[in-house]
Parts: structure tokens; sequence; C-alpha cells
């Protein structure tokens, strides 16, 4: 795993190959397509479940060939735009595969948008049709999420370079921005992940991610890749979690921080997994090291981003505490002088919908934001440049603040940002939320965090929340802070 990364003559990260049969693995072709594949090879093996109703490769493949025939009936022409609203359903998956295979460019949306939200969504998407469930408001003609059409199935398929997703940033740090994603860049993404974490047809994957986000979608694409099985939870519960765990028995975990403490705080052991694997928010050192208690393993995290899918994991073998890991195969890695991570590969898109928004370097590397720092070998986020405090002409990463405060006994998770200061320009502020049992003492969290950091990155105001703001993902919205 370390001959993946090198470094070059000019002080860059790059990636340095990794050997043919890992690289020789990653699939090539659109996701209808590889779908298709998986159900000739194993037709009646689960390929997904929803909240445990299954549905095999083959019953899948019929039935999005029969939802792109129905769209194909309506007019539908190769490249416009579908809304996709609900909640995690095997309808949801009907709807999403069919819409690919009629050649159509799916807008993922929350389904708990407001009608405002939902409008300027399909307006900017331009979106002519959407599939929506019940209560969620539809701003175009739209058909119900759980149509199951008679109609004549679609032979088309889409090609490797056609636009497959509009997917739009999470808006956390601004506007949100629409990123068009190819059937080769979303495949890519997913592919390079499952060839180093050695993804096979016998591997049972389980998560409670919402399908309209790419984390949860991107295990529905590992199963119809490898022609292996998703099983999906609408609603997480670690109660239903660790049942379905056990049920299926899964031998790979998807999840978020939020979700790995609730099932650390439930506390029942999770036999027979080779895989448990974090992302789409910051895992504190805290947590990772104890979640062994039940998983029996490290937590394999891994990075991405929307406009770029999964670039950088923790290798299988070797997970490090505090680290995002190396690059995937196929996948280039640069740390700019200010520590941003830059990107080259397959996986990343080609720039924003309707936008002039700068994206990439001079030299076609794209631009992340997030700032990182190599340690032995390894990425360490240190946070977003838009998120970084200047005080006092001083810069400090809020990330590198919080791990500090979460390694108190009394903090469950903390998040800090700056605040406007007549004297500083900013204030280091931050905000807690206290473990049960334990009281909330500011100047024993404020002088924690001097014998850990330097005076100037130490919060000079500590609140308490009951619960942090966050997105469906688990990443903190900084401007709902306090």
């Amino acid at each position: 795993m370390t001959d993946w990364i090198r470094w070059s003559t000019d002080g860059w990260l790059a990636h340095g190959g990794v050997p043919a049969a890992v690289a020789g693995s990653i699939p090539a072709g659109s996701i209808p397509e590889l779908a298709a594949a998986s159900a000739s090879a194993q037709p009646d093996a689960v390929a997904v479940s929803v909240d445990g109703e299954p549905v095999t490769h083959a019953e899948l493949d019929r039935a999005s060939a029969r939802v792109a025939g129905w769209l194909r009936q309506r007019g539908l022409a190769p490249g416009d735009r579908v809304l996709l609203a609900g909640r995690s359903s095997l309808g949801f998956v009907r709807c999403y595969l069919g819409a690919l295979r009629a050649g159509a460019v799916v807008v993922l949306a929350n389904p708990a948008y407001t009608a405002a939200e939902m409008a300027h969504l399909a307006a900017d998407s331009g979106a002519i049709l959407a599939f929506t469930e019940p209560g969620v408001p539809a701003p175009v003609p739209s058909a119900g999420i759980s149509i199951v059409p008679d109609a004549p199935p679609s032979g088309v398929m889409p090609r490797a370079d056609d636009i497959a997703l509009l997917a739009y940033t999470s808006g956390t740090t601004g506007v949100p921005k629409g990123v068009p994603l190819t059937h080769r860049n979303l495949v890519a993404s997913i592919g390079s992940a499952m060839a180093a974490w050695r993804w096979s047809a016998g591997d049972v994957l389980v998560h409670a991610l919402p399908l309209f986000h790419q984390h949860g979608l991107s295990g529905v694409h590992a199963a119809l890749i490898s022609g292996g099985s998703t099983h999906v939870l609408s609603r997480f519960a670690p109660d239903a979690m660790t049942a379905a765990l056990r049920e299926t028995g899964a031998t790979v975990l998807f999840g978020v921080p939020t979700m790995y403490q609730a099932l650390l705080g439930h506390g029942i052991p999770v036999p027979g997994l080779r895989l448990a694997v974090c992302g789409s928010a910051p895992l504190s050192p805290a947590l990772a090291g104890r979640l062994p208690e039940i998983l029996g393993m490290l937590p394999l995290v891994r990075y991405g981003t929307t406009e770029t899918g999964l670039n950088v994991s923790n290798p299988v073998d070797a997970p490090r505490v505090g680290t995002i890991g190396v690059p995937l195969p196929g996948v280039r890695v640069r740390l700019a002088g200010d520590g941003e991570i830059q990107i080259r590969g397959p996986q990343v898109f080609g720039g924003y919908w309707r936008s002039q928004a700068p994206a990439f370097t001079d030299d076609g590397w794209f631009r992340t934001g997030d700032i990182a720092a190599l340690e032995d070998g390894h990425l360490v986020i240190m946070g977003r440049s838009k998120e970084m405090i200047i005080t006092g002409g001083m810069n400090v990463y809020p990330r590198e603040v919080e791990i500090a405060l979460e390694a108190h006994p009394s903090v469950l998770e903390a998040a800090v940002a700056g605040r406007p200061h007549e004297r500083w320009g900013e204030q280091v502020t931050a905000w807690v939320v206290v473990r049960e049992g334990h009281d909330f003492n500011e100047a024993a969290l404020i002088g924690h965090t001097r014998t850990l950091l330097a005076p100037y990155k130490c919060p000079k105001q500590v609140f308490r929340l009951a619960a942090l703001p966050r997105n469906p993902l688990g990443k903190i919205i900084r401007s709902g802070l306090g």
C-alpha cells in the first residue's frame, strides 16, 4: 500500500501507481450496462433490499428497463433532467436506474426540501419531470416514486461519458452548486474504492445513509457493479442497524461518525464485519479509538467530495487513527503551498452546472478547498480554507481545536468557528455537546485546550448545546452555531 504514493521532486503528493491486479479490477462502462451484466451473471442474487424488502439483480434490471420505456413513451430525450426526491425505497432505486437507462440526467433532491427549495432546484437544473413520494412538493409534472409501469422495456443504454447525475453541493459553506457527473465519474469513484477495499460479489453491505446523497447511492452502485448485495435501512436506529447487520450476514458497513457514536452507545458487538467505512464528516480520534470495542477493528476512514467522488482512503490492512489515508487507485493528489488538497483523475467532474465559479488550477487540478498535512505518508485533514479563523493575524483551523476539545472526558463532540472581535478580528469560539453524566465547565475546557494547543488557538468562549447543527450526512452547519 505504501507504494501507492510518492513525493515528487517539486514537493507535491502524487499517486504513484498500483499493482496491475488492483488497477485492472476497476470496472468500465455506464451504470445500467454494469447492472445488466450483473443481472446476467447473478440473476437470482439479491441486489438491493430496503427495510427488509428485497429485489434480485434480474428483477431490478427488468423493472428499470420498464421505467426507461415508460419515460421514452412520454417524450423524454437523452440528456433531459429528471428530479428524484424521496426517502430510501426500492421505488427510488428502480426510478433512479430506469431514468439512467433512458439516458436521463438524474437530479437528486432531499425530500425534506420546502416547496421554494424544490422549485429553485428544478429551475436551476431545468428538470422536466419528477419522481416523488406523497407529501413532497413537485414543481414540475411528477409521477409517484413507487410506480411500476407496464411499458415495453427500453433497450437504450447510455454511454460512459454521458452525464448521469446532477448533484448539488451541501451548501454548508455557500450557495449549493450543481455538479454534473458522468457515468464514468461515478463508476471510477466507487470502482477505485472497491479495488482498494478488495470488494467481491460475496460482500454484503449494510447502511442507513440516504440514497439522495452520493454516500448512500454509492453503496447501490457497488452492488450493481459487483453482483453483490446492499441492504439499506430507510431510517437509522442503533437497534435496527445491529439487527440488520446480524440478519444479513453483513461483511461491510457504511456510516458517518454520528451513527458510529450511536452504535457505540448501544454497546452490542457486531460480529462478521471485515470492513467498516466512515466518511462525509470528520471522525474524532477519541471515537475512533473506542470503536474496536463493538466493530472488532478500527473504522476505515475515507475522503471524497461531491465534485470528485472518492479520492483517498486508509489502507485495509493498516488504518490509522486521525488520518484519511492515501490516494485510491487511479487518483492523483497533491498539496498546494498552503496545504490545499488538489485532485486529478477519472472520477473528477468537468465543471459546475451553469456556473463560472472557479474550480480548477491553471494546470487542471481540482481545488477542493480542504487543507491537509502529510504525516508518515498519510494525509491528515486540518480544515477548510473558508472555515479558517484569522485571529490577531494568526491562522487557526477549527478541526484542530475540535479534536483538542473532544479529548476532554466530558465532551461528546465539539464545533469551532470564528466570531467577530474588535481587537483580534476573529475570536476562536467553541460549542460542545457534553457526555451524559458530566457537567459543563467552560473554564476547565479552555484550560484543557491550553495544555494541547498554542494560546492563540485556544477558544476564548465555550458554549453548551444539546446537539450540534448538522446536515443529513452529519456535516456541521457552522452558520447554525450560536
